[in-house]
Formats: C-alpha cells, structure tokens, sequence
C-alpha cells in the first residue's frame, strides 16, 4: 500500500517472520527483521501494527524509545502502560489490526490488489480465530466479502493456515493436553508448554498458535490459561476466556494485557511458583 504512494518501506520484526506466512512478503517487500535495530537506522517514519505497548516489541524496544522520529501507532488493542508511539490510530471495536488497514487503504483510495487481499484476510482470519472469536463482527464480515472479491481464495487460506500444520505440533499439542488440569468449581482450566518442548519436536512458537482454546473448550470453563516454560526463569502466559470474564484484568496483574477475552503476559519466576501464584490469582479473580 505504502508503495502506492511512492513510499519505499521495509519490515522490521523483532522475531524472525513466520514461515507459514512467508508467502505474504511477494517480490516486493523487504524483510530486513535479521538486521535487528539496525534497520531502524536512518528512517523518515516508523509505524507500528498491532502492538499496544512498547516492551512487546522486545528487542526493538530500545532503538524504537531512541527514534528521533515520533512512531505511528495502528492497533485495536487497549492501550498499555507505555504505548509505542504518540500518533495512534487505535479502534478496540476492531476485530483486527488488518480491519484499520484496511481503512487505511479505503480513506486513501488505494488499490486492494489480490496480494494486499490476501493478506488483509489473514490478518483478519486469524485474528477472529477463523470467524469464531467474540470480536467477530457483521462489519469484518463485509469487508472480508470484499476481500474474497478482490480475488482471495478462503479454501486456500484455510489450508495454508489451519491445515498445513508440521507433525511436530501435534505430537507436542498431545504432550499439553497430558496435563491438563481443571478446577470445575471456578470454571478454570489450564497447561502447560515444557522448556524445550519447541526443540524437541523441531517446530517453532507460531505452531504453538490455538493450543490455548483447547482448555477453554472444556465444558463449563470460563477461563483457561496456558503457560509456556521458556527457560531461564521466564514463563510466557496466555489467558482465554468467555464473555463476562476479563482476560485483560488478570494479565494485568502480572504486566501483561490484551483483550478483554484473549491476553497474555512474560512472568519471571520458576514454572511451579509462577503457575501456582496466577492459578491462585485467575481463582480469586473467577
């Protein structure tokens, strides 16, 4: 879209892109994310997509808080302690990020070309959980319309992103569901990722994406947690849960935040201290 313009941009991830999305980049796009914050360097304008606090940009963080150059925000994410930037374009009511996008392209009257399409309806897929999340609107459903007619293929996009998934992740999704636990009395179900779960079954952390709706799927649980040992003494949280429990208040409580119904949090601590002390909180909390 930016191109259209006759902007020259370039994409900076603080994580290597994923590769199931690899597909997205086309021949026109940069990736220079394995340059780190050096990419950062010498840049007119900085914009940031859907994040709504600084430190979850990780790594960029730092060069990001030492940009001369006043970042723009677009997000649909409630704001955190420390926003990414002083211009937001930020819509909670949005389903996705790639919904404000996709507004941007529409007030600019920008072209949709069929590679810009399809990766708006990703953005917009995956962000509902394929149509299923409470964010789902009629208004993420017109515009995915549009999508589909400006030339994306839903059975396509289907394939690539919930049923090409690699061996490893269902091997390890069977070591998860092995420890389960619920306390049926609260509605609170959750479990656990172990340390080097990733390396053992060759896979990376966007295998892990849903893994978290499956405690929530249990019958009568109104929130489910994940935990995520990552070693080090970090553990990653993600909290699911359904409408009338917020989400976003307990990962809060641990720095973390989200949406009111889907957040998460980066916890230091042991695995069985952080656990026991964020079960006890989502207990009282519940």
């Amino acid at each position: 879209m930016l191109g259209q313009m006759g902007i020259s941009a370039h994409i900076v991830n603080p994580t290597p892109w994923p590769e199931m999305f690899t597909s997205l980049l086309g021949n026109d796009v940069r990736d220079r994310s394995g340059e780190g914050a050096s990419a950062l360097k010498s840049i007119d304008h900085l914009i940031v997509l859907d994040i709504s606090d600084i430190k979850r940009l990780g790594s960029l963080a730092s060069a990001v808080r030492a940009l001369k150059v006043p970042p723009m925000v677009i997000d649909h994410h409630l704001p955190g302690e420390e926003p990414p930037g002083p211009i937001r374009v930020t819509d909670v009511g949005a389903c996705a990020t790639g919904e404000l996008v996709y507004d941007f392209a529409a007030t600019l009257g920008l072209e949709i070309t069929p590679e810009i399409a399809t990766a708006l309806y990703t953005a917009i897929l995956t962000d509902t959980g394929g149509f299923r999340f409470s964010n789902t609107s009629p208004r993420c459903h017109a515009i995915a319309a549009r999508l589909l007619a400006a030339g994306v293929d839903p059975e396509e996009m289907y394939r690539r992103i919930y049923a090409s998934v690699p061996r490893g992740r269902l091997q390890l999704l069977a070591d998860a569901l092995d420890t389960l636990d619920t306390d049926e009395t609260k509605g609170l179900a959750w479990l656990t990722i172990a340390a080097g779960a990733l390396e053992k079954y060759d896979v990376s952390a966007e295998d892990l994406d849903g893994v978290a709706e499956y405690p929530r799927s249990v019958k009568g649980v109104r929130l489910a947690i994940m935990f995520r040992d990552l070693g080090h003494g970090k553990v990653k949280i993600s909290f699911r849960s359904v409408r009338g429990v917020d989400a976003n208040a307990l990962a809060r409580q641990f720095g973390g935040g989200g949406h009111a119904r889907a957040s998460g949090a980066l916890v230091s601590g042991s695995l069985d201290a952080v656990r026991t002390k964020v079960i006890a909180a989502a207990k009282g909390m519940l």
